[in-house]
């Protein structure tokens, strides 16, 4: 049997362990899985390119455990009351093949991302990082402003969207935070000023430059989330040349991330290098780091184990037939349920 986790069982983990509690958890399940690289069935996504977006599909596999995720990114869904982003997501067994865990993953992809940004600027940003901007205030964002406040200490995040919609949306969820200022800023140049961490997260899908060569400051910690297939990128690449780049798997970034926009021996190292303590993170408090982050999924697998774990702990999900339980495995056709004829009468 399949367990079935929609949007409310997600909402209710995160109620009832608290969001601080979640993203830890979840760092946990990233660090760990990371640092298993080497056992990891690893591949670029699969997409589906049109005018309007993307459809992708994010397989991984290890020794035990096989998932994928299916996700789009249509900025223009918000015109129609759709999310730019949704997804869902499988767990199975490697053994066997058996689905164990079909899972909402918009939420969560959320969280994720959120997660995975905290823990590579934990080894990236400086540690006494306090003010971060945050460019982009759309669906992700708050996600991601309470990701640094609760795991790196954030205490001043500087908004910018060319929304201001969008903005007021996010002072609005979390103006109540203890110990979080929220400071709408009228420009991105306005909101990188004096900043440690510089988070965009914009949704176009186009070659935009949102932070350019003169907004960075020495030490600045560059988290790149939205640039994250063919033609979308954030940052000038000036930016990039100036910077120590970081990226999850290098064959999907150099495709979909900032660095699309850079040679083939434009060097970058990979996240789990760091992690394992074979590369170094930050070399000086004044060196500028980027994050070129465009989600890989390795993380849904983290994520997805995480929801598996804490849907067990709290008692939640639902038992659906997703697949046929049979007496005899070979008796398909019986699942069908249809009572054959009578045989015909020949005629005499």
């Amino acid at each position: 049997m399949t367990t079935l986790l929609n949007i409310h069982d997600i909402a209710r983990i995160a109620q009832t362990l608290g969001m601080k509690a979640c993203f830890e958890r979840l760092v946990g399940y990233l660090e760990a899985d990371f640092q298993r690289w080497a056992e990891f069935d690893k591949t670029a996504r699969v997409a589906a390119h049109s005018a309007d977006g993307v459809i992708e599909l994010m397989p991984i596999a290890d020794a035990e455990l096989y998932s994928f995720k299916y996700v789009n990114g249509h900025p223009k869904n918000t015109r129609q009351g759709l999310p730019t982003v949704m997804a869902f997501g499988l767990l199975a067994d490697v053994a066997t093949g058996s689905p164990d865990l079909l899972a909402e993953l918009t939420l969560t992809t959320a969280m994720r991302t959120a997660a995975t940004s905290a823990m590579t600027a934990r080894k990236l940003a400086r540690p006494n990082s306090r003010r971060m901007a945050l460019i982009g205030n759309g669906a992700q964002s708050e996600f991601q402003a309470l990701a640094f406040h609760y795991l790196l200490g954030i205490e001043e995040i500087r908004l910018f969207d060319i929304d201001p919609a969008a903005t007021a949306k996010l002072i609005r969820h979390l103006q109540a935070v203890p110990g979080l200022r929220l400071i709408a800023c009228s420009s991105t140049a306005e909101a990188v000023r004096g900043a440690d961490i510089v988070t965009t997260v914009t949704a176009d899908k186009t070659n935009a430059t949102i932070i350019t060569p003169e907004m960075i400051e020495p030490g600045m910690h560059i988290n790149g989330v939205g640039g994250d297939c063919p033609g979308k990128t954030e940052l000038h690449r000036g930016v990039l040349e100036a910077a120590k780049v970081f990226v999850e798997y290098e064959p999907q970034s150099r495709i979909e991330g900032d660095i699309q926009q850079m040679p083939a021996e434009f060097p970058v190292t990979e996240f789990w290098r760091v992690l394992k303590g074979e590369a170094s993170g930050r070399d000086s408090t004044e060196q500028v780091t980027v994050f070129d982050s465009v989600g890989f999924a390795l993380e849904d697998f983290s994520a997805l184990r995480f929801l598996r774990d804490s849907a067990r702990e709290l008692g939640l999900g639902t038992t659906i037939d997703l697949i046929p339980q049979m007496a005899d495995p070979k008796d398909l056709f019986g699942q069908l349920g249809i009572q054959s004829a009578p045989a015909a009468r020949l005629a005499a």
